[in-house]
């Protein structure tokens, strides 16, 4: 009865402790978004959302479009390699291959380099020895390679937790492995894998310090699709925005940081709810 007893009440202690640093947690989430939200929310116009920038307005609208533009063009360039990746680690390459190691140690290490030695890269590689200057294109390349070995992680488990009963069958009725990988294991894996470019998405939205090295800290009276233009992003303009001087700066800070939330929310729901509807219809 003593064992029993204390194991009761060891496992009341954990529970306890779990709801507790789970309800922490939110609580924080809850707070800093609250914060930001009432500080910087009611002092977003339509100026200040697709005016001209002035000192007087501090108009986030060409942040915004490069924001985007960067995103668009970065996960068209790393979610096919990305992923063409995780396919072959799983799907082709044989176990033991040194080969495999080599790509996996790689991919380990880019993940855990911080970002500014990734602007400090990319400022030598793309500003300086390719010519791109400080504009949007070195940040794009930049950026790319930063959010490649997230990419190629997610991917990767999202197509080993596929069962090996699928690619069984599909190969059975005389399916390639080809045909098997992107009609059978990819539809499987594809909730997955936009988890992992849902992270991308996050870290390309909310990254400071390698974009100032490489796309710069300019801002545009007009926004311009130009890759070669040196632009800042929502986050670097939230950047400098708290930095600068002026009387009315830290609160259009606070009104960027609100942006940034509401893009990043939205673009976690989109995905979300698409990723189930892949996944319900990938069961059926």
């Amino acid at each position: 009865m003593d064992v029993l007893r204390r194991r009761k009440t060891i496992s009341l202690i954990l529970k306890l402790t779990v709801w507790f640093c789970g309800i922490l947690t939110v609580g924080i989430l809850i707070y800093i978004l609250l914060f930001i939200l009432l500080r910087g929310v009611p002092k977003i116009n339509m100026e200040f959302l697709f005016g001209e920038y002035n000192s007087d307005t501090l108009s986030a609208f060409s942040s915004v479009v490069t924001t985007i533009e960067m995103v668009i063009i970065s996960l068209f360039i790393s979610v096919p390699i990305g992923v063409f990746c995780a396919i072959y680690l799983t799907e082709y390459a044989k176990r033991g291959n040194k080969t495999v190691k080599v790509i996996r140690l790689a991919v380990d290490t880019l993940a855990g380099i911080p970002s500014i030695v990734f602007g400090l890269f990319g400022m030598i590689l793309f500003v300086k020895l390719l010519g791109f200057r400080a504009s949007v294109l070195s940040g794009i390349c930049t950026l790319s390679i930063m959010i490649l070995p997230l990419i190629i992680s997610s991917s990767e488990e999202a197509i080993k937790s596929v069962p090996d009963m699928y690619r069984e069958g599909s190969l059975g009725l005389g399916a390639g492995r080809l045909r098997t990988v992107f009609r059978i294991v990819l539809p499987t894996a594809m909730p997955g894998i936009l988890s992992g470019i849902i992270l991308a998405i996050g870290r390309i939205v909310g990254e400071t310090a390698a974009l100032i090295f490489t796309s710069g800290t300019n801002v545009l009276k007009n926004p311009t699709l130009d890759l070669m233009a040196s632009q800042r992003t929502l986050a670097i303009h939230m950047y400098m925005l708290a930095s600068e001087g002026l009387p009315h700066s830290k609160e259009m800070a606070f009104a960027t940081g609100s942006i940034l939330i509401i893009i990043v929310f939205l673009v976690n729901y989109t995905t979300t709810k698409l990723a189930g509807r892949i996944g319900r219809l990938s069961d059926e």
